[in-house]
Order: structure tokens, then C-alpha cells, then sequence
């Protein structure tokens, strides 16, 4: 199979899937990346951005990924 734009399209939406399902609880504190509270004026780090990241993708992306993810899956269906 070569390698296409669907693929592509494709690969981004199981990474942001993935993004969508992190527990920040359950899973990202385990490992260290869970809420860190900062002092005031504090500039914020690379793992606190990648947190607000998270956090922003899982705000604004959870509607759309599920209307997205069905179109995806009867595309798949349909055209195997």
C-alpha cells in the first residue's frame, strides 16, 4: 500500500483519537505530567505547554473527531 494523502489524513486522526482519550488522572500523572500548579509571572515550560496542548485539542476536538470518525469509518466500509 503506498503511502497517500489518505493515509496521511488517516494517521492524523488516530493520533489526535489518541490525544482525545488520555485520562489526566489515570494515566498522565503516573507518569509526572499532570496538573503543575506555577508561581505567578512564572514563564511556562515545554511540559506545561504540551499540557495546555492536551488539554486545547481535547476542548475544541471532541465534537468534531466523533462526526469525523464516522465519516471515516463508512468511508472505510464502503470502499474497503
Amino acid at each position: 500500500m503506498a503511502f497517500g494523502l489518505y493515509s496521511l489524513i488517516e494517521a492524523v486522526i488516530l493520533c489526535l483519537n489518541a490525544v482525545c482519550i488520555l485520562h489526566e488522572e489515570r494515566f498522565l500523572s503516573k507518569i509526572g505530567w499532570g496538573t503543575d500548579q506555577r508561581g505567578f509571572g512564572e514563564q511556562p515550560g515545554m511540559k506545561t505547554q504540551v499540557m495546555n496542548l492536551i488539554r486545547s485539542i481535547r476542548t475544541v476536538m471532541r465534537i468534531p473527531l466523533i462526526g469525523i470518525n464516522v465519516i471515516v469509518i463508512g468511508f472505510m466500509l464502503v470502499l474497503g
